[in-house]
């Protein structure tokens, strides 16, 4: 069981390898089919779209095929993120992975600061930087060369 409000320790977890076990979220919640036919059907119809000229709408389809498919190995090695071949007592899960509840605050308060700032900041450099620009402004601001 794992403790929530506690740091994780990776030395603790027991791994146990059955054959198969790559496919049993997909037993156990049987709508996670859907991830791996979304996949196959969005690479379909972006076939399609592409035969019929709509080429806005097959670079969306094949977008979602794309994160479909990665979603799709995601959902299958859950809760792993890398497993390992050699001992897989060593491989690297999604509770390893994660930062503590502090550094997460942390990092939202930090995000809360800064993203408006950054925001702000491209904002007013697009605003002067906009406009055409062409070699005779170049040259009326720098000279010739």
């Amino acid at each position: 069981m794992l403790a929530h409000g506690s740091a994780s320790n990776p030395l603790l977890k027991t791994v146990i390898v059955t054959p198969g076990a790559w496919l049993d979220n997909f037993r156990m919640h049987t709508w996670l089919w859907a991830v791996p036919f979304g996949a196959l059907l969005s690479a379909l119809l972006t076939f399609q779209l592409l035969r019929s000229r709509l080429k806005g709408m097959a670079l969306f389809t094949s977008g979602v095929a794309q994160a479909a498919t990665i979603l799709t190995a995601g959902v299958g090695l859950f809760p792993f993120l890398m497993p390992s071949s050699t001992n897989p007592g060593d491989s690297l899960t999604v509770w390893d992975a994660s930062s503590s509840v502090k550094t997460l605050f942390i990092m939202l308060v930090a995000v809360v600061i800064f993203l408006p700032l950054i925001l702000a900041y491209t904002t007013w450099v697009y605003r002067v930087v906009r406009g055409q620009i062409s070699l005779d402004a170049v040259r009326r601001h720098v000279g010739p060369y």
